[in-house]
């Protein structure tokens, strides 16, 4: 997919052309997901920024650990400030294993004022199906956003860098000798493009589009599923999209496709093809003194005169009309009425979005 820019009056013009893409890149192979895990944990060696002694869940967690390593304590006398309960979550890639170390997000769930400088305590992570894959462990990083004077701390949500690391490999499943591919943005026309790609690639009927946002393709026999896919990853296919311009009215950004089709239509805007003038009261209606300017015009004085053109705007494709439009040198509210009006005449094959 390439942007074209069109600079005109202060409006921004992108017209999108297409070009071929990669399979990997517009859709999503049955499967081939990231993994979402989380885990409940807590964080330590807070200076008094942790959970008060309101927050039951704190306290309790405390003593259970505690137990754990042989220590028996009353929870009812626990009065600690420097301990706070978080919830621990990441996205690891498909098929993870073993060893693989990733970032994990904390974020405080009591009412803990900040956890920064603190050390998230060892946390098993477990996945959809409720089996820990991964454990998370060290130092918490308050996460910021912005540079300078607009930098803003958020002193309950911190990272572990690196802090992850996977216990065991995430399930890979192929129980049958196909996958489907999930189109990211459906539509029949690139779903039988992706088929005829395919096919003509191997050689042979692997591939077929059940509905506008699946293609099922079925793996040869004999071949490996991995080396295969990874090749079907790489095919490229030219996309297809319904036509649409979308109108940014306060950015003013037009962005539309190149394969709309425009019906010949005429604009008419300030010229000089149609002019409309407008004189003073006539001579029998207004007194005239001797260097009245009015004299023997029954019209009377003129005083105002205004023009227009009309413009042809030709051709069967967006560039035709960007084109058109920077001829004529439109404001960006005159060309978003053209597009509107040229909509409501039927000349314009699109649906407009404006925002």
């Amino acid at each position: 997919m390439k942007e074209i820019l069109y600079p005109l009056l202060g409006l921004l013009l992108l017209v999108l052309t297409a070009f071929g893409a990669r399979i990997k890149d517009i859709a999503t192979i049955e499967g081939f997901k990231p993994t979402y895990l989380i885990g409940y944990g807590l964080v330590v060696g807070l200076k008094g920024t942790g959970d008060g002694t309101s927050v039951k869940f704190t306290i309790q967690s405390i003593a259970n650990m505690l137990k754990r390593f042989g220590v028996i304590v009353d929870p009812n006398q626990l009065t600690l400030k420097n301990v706070a309960a978080v919830m621990v979550t990441a996205t690891v890639p498909p098929y993870a294993k073993t060893g693989m170390r990733f970032d994990v997000t904390v974020s405080a769930i009591g009412d803990a004022k900040s956890i920064e400088g603190g050390t998230l305590l060892l946390t098993p992570l477990k996945g959809p199906d409720g089996q820990v894959y991964a454990i998370a462990q060290g130092p918490v990083i308050v996460k910021k956003k912005g540079t300078g004077f607009t930098a803003r701390s958020y002193p309950n949500v911190g990272v572990v860098i690196n802090g992850g690391m996977m216990e065991r490999d995430l399930p890979f499943y192929l129980a049958r000798n196909y996958v489907n591919i999930y189109l990211n943005n459906p539509d029949i026309t690139t779903a039988y493009r992706v088929e005829k790609a395919i096919n003509k690639a191997f050689g042979e009927k692997l591939a077929e589009a059940i509905d506008s946002a699946t293609v099922r393709v079925r793996i040869p026999f004999g071949k490996n599923p991995i080396d295969f896919l990874a090749k079907v990853e790489q095919l490229n296919v030219e996309t297809d999209a319904p036509a649409k311009i979308v109108i940014d009215s306060r950015s003013g950004v037009v962005l539309f496709g190149g394969n709309i089709e425009i019906k010949p239509v005429s604009v008419s805007v300030d010229g000089i093809t149609v002019t409309v003038r407008k004189y003073a009261p006539t001579l029998d209606s207004y007194p005239v003194g001797d260097s009245s300017t009015v004299g023997n015009n029954k019209k009377g004085t003129l005083i105002e005169e205004s023009t227009n053109h009309i413009y042809p705007i030709k051709g069967t494709t967006v560039a035709d009309l960007v084109d058109s439009l920077n001829a004529i040198g439109l404001t960006p509210d005159q060309i978003i009425a053209v597009l509107e009006a040229m909509k409501k005449a039927g000349a314009l094959d699109a649906t407009i979005e404006v925002d």
